[in-house]
């Protein structure tokens, strides 16, 4: 049973990183639009306050976190963007300050949460590790976008280890939420780390692999770029299917990006 403290720290490092990059800006930068169409800055921290909550909900009140489901449910298309633009009304100090709460709500949580227990979601349930996983995916996802509306390049942790390992687990669901069915063989996956190091998953005999940056597999599977404009190298025709339909998050298929043109 994996020991959920370093996703869990990575987790709160990703979330202090990004809200150093908000945390003194002013009501047009609150307001400036977003890659995500109808989303300004307010909505993508006021979409991570109200998932944040959820997961909280999730792990210490299984009944209040069932009404949630069912208010999924009854608007399965617009209840992500009705929690995003509910948060992103609050004035930005109180809008910062519900993130932080929400947070640190979330890290006591899991790290309180008894070893080996599993919470409902909006799709499988999850271990503490699993969800603080998750939760670090959306944080540097959307922390991508802020950063982008903001004009900020910011430098990439090897706590994207984590991003990787989610993105390589959810190779099948991307081929599920497709209506594909997915490649009965395991594809060897080696990245190039922010560090240097090399990150490897699946078989090293595999016939079937992918390759490339690290960063450049993360913006792939959170579909913050396009494949087109990423050094990844798939060698294969089902790793290179794979990439042009990879997600490592829940929920139907997205639409991706643009391309901006030509890979790194």
């Amino acid at each position: 049973m994996a020991d959920p403290t370093p996703v869990i720290d990575d987790l709160r490092a990703e979330s202090d990183e990004l809200d150093l990059l908000v945390a003194e800006l002013s009501a047009e930068q609150w307001a400036l639009p977003t890659a995500a169409p109808g989303w300004s800055v307010a909505h993508q921290i006021a979409h991570l306050a109200w998932t944040d909550r959820s997961a909280v909900l999730s792990v210490t009140d299984t009944d209040g976190f069932r009404v949630l489901v069912e208010k999924a449910l009854a608007a399965p298309g617009s209840f992500v963007d009705e929690g995003a633009e509910e948060g992103a009304r609050l004035a930005p100090a109180e809008l910062l300050s519900a993130w932080r709460e929400g947070r640190a709500a979330l890290d006591r949580a899991l790290r309180d949460a008894p070893a080996g227990a599993r919470f409902p979601w909006y799709g499988p349930p999850m271990s503490a590790a699993s969800m603080a996983t998750a939760r670090l995916m959306e944080t540097w996802a959307h922390g991508i976008d802020v950063a982008e509306a903001l004009g900020v390049v910011r430098a990439p942790a090897d706590r994207l280890r984590h991003v990787v390992r989610l993105g390589v687990r959810t190779r099948d669901f991307a081929y599920g939420v497709h209506g594909l069915t997915p490649p009965g063989e395991e594809f060897r996956v080696e990245l190039t780390a922010p560090s240097g190091e090399v990150w490897a998953h699946g078989p090293s005999d595999a016939p079937q692999r992918v390759t490339g940056p690290a960063l450049d597999f993360c913006l792939l599977v959170t579909q913050r770029a396009h494949r087109a404009d990423l050094g990844l190298t798939a060698v294969g025709p089902d790793a290179d299917r794979w990439l042009d339909i990879a997600q490592a998050f829940a929920g139907p298929p997205g639409s991706g990006r643009e391309p901006k043109g030509g890979g790194r």
